[in-house]
Formats: C-alpha cells, sequence, structure tokens
C-alpha cells in the first residue's frame, strides 16, 4: 500500500483537507496502514486530483486562510476498489524500542527499566484510545481494523510484561560506563 491508496481510503469514508488526511494517517484509525507526512500526502493529492480521483473544493473560513476540501470521485472508488484487489505485501514491524532492547546487555539497568515502564505506559495508552474508538464505530470493516490493532498491542504488552526480567537482567550497569 501507498500514501496515495492511503488517501483514497481516508476520503471513501468523509471529505476532508490535507491537514485532516494527515492527522487520521498519524493519530487517527488509519495510522496503523502506513506512515505519511505531509510531504507525501500533498503531492498524492496533486496527483490523485490530476488524474480525476478526487477533487477539491475552497472552503472559506472566518479569520483564517481557505482551506482545500478534497472529496473521492466515482473513478477515484473504483481505482480505490482496484488496488485494494492487489495482495498485500507482508507487514514490516520496525521498532526503535526493540533496537534498544537487541543491546540493553551493554546499557544501564535503571535506563533500560525506564524504556520498559515507558513502552508500557505507551501501548496502554494506545489500547485505551484504540477501546475508545471501537466504542464509536458500527462499521465492520473499522471494527476488524481496531481489533486486530488491539490484539498485536496486547500481545506486545503481555509479551513485554512477561519477559521484561529478560532484558533487565542483561543490563550491565559497567558496560553503560564504557
Amino acid at each position: 500500500m501507498n500514501v496515495r491508496t492511503l488517501c483514497l481510503g481516508i476520503l471513501w469514508f468523509e471529505e476532508a483537507t490535507g491537514y485532516e488526511i494527515r492527522k487520521q494517517a498519524s493519530e487517527g484509525c488509519f495510522s496503523h496502514f502506513v506512515e505519511a507526512s505531509y510531504g507525501s500526502i500533498y503531492p498524492a493529492l496533486n496527483k490523485l486530483t490530476d488524474e480525476n480521483l478526487v477533487t477539491w473544493r475552497t472552503e472559506t473560513q472566518e479569520g483564517k486562510p481557505s482551506r482545500k476540501v478534497y472529496s473521492l470521485t466515482e473513478k477515484g472508488r473504483a481505482a480505490l476498489i482496484e488496488a485494494l484487489h492487489e495482495t498485500p505485501k507482508p507487514d514490516v514491524i520496525k521498532s526503535e524500542f526493540l533496537f534498544v532492547g537487541l543491546f540493553a546487555e551493554h546499557l544501564d539497568k535503571t535506563f533500560m527499566t525506564s524504556v520498559i515502564d515507558t513502552r508500557i505506559a505507551e501501548l496502554e495508552a494506545d489500547l485505551a484510545r484504540l477501546r475508545e474508538e471501537m466504542a464509536t464505530v458500527d462499521h465492520s470493516g473499522s471494527r476488524f481494523a481496531i481489533g486486530y490493532g488491539m490484539a498485536l498491542y496486547e500481545a506486545e504488552l503481555n509479551y513485554i510484561k512477561n519477559t521484561r526480567g529478560l532484558i533487565e537482567a542483561g543490563a550491565d550497569p559497567r558496560q553503560a560506563a564504557e
């Protein structure tokens, strides 16, 4: 999947500005699919507009600059459905937390405990956010995606809580001083 497909997917549900698309892609229900920055969203929206897959209208705001609000066209809906028929690539897991854990034996135990506690707090916050989101959706696909995300976060949280001793015990404060 790419940013182009992500934009089409977000616009499937409702029209949005580039800012709103970025917000959905970074912290909303679409934040689990693909990384999307403003630097990738706006060029994608321009290309989608050139291909008549999305349209935009200017919306004036009192005391603020006007903004572009993007909408999906019927051609855009068909393009999204076509893109969804492509076999998804395998998931890619990238984790700075996991990278730090890889080197736990070279780090101070107090530091590792702090890193672990921080990651646990992040996961618990993410789970709470997804639970709130789950309570507001009635679309089966959204419920599936949110539930899947919750299952992944819960598994990671349980694994970290149950095995944190492995990397805390491996942490060596003597190595941290080197």
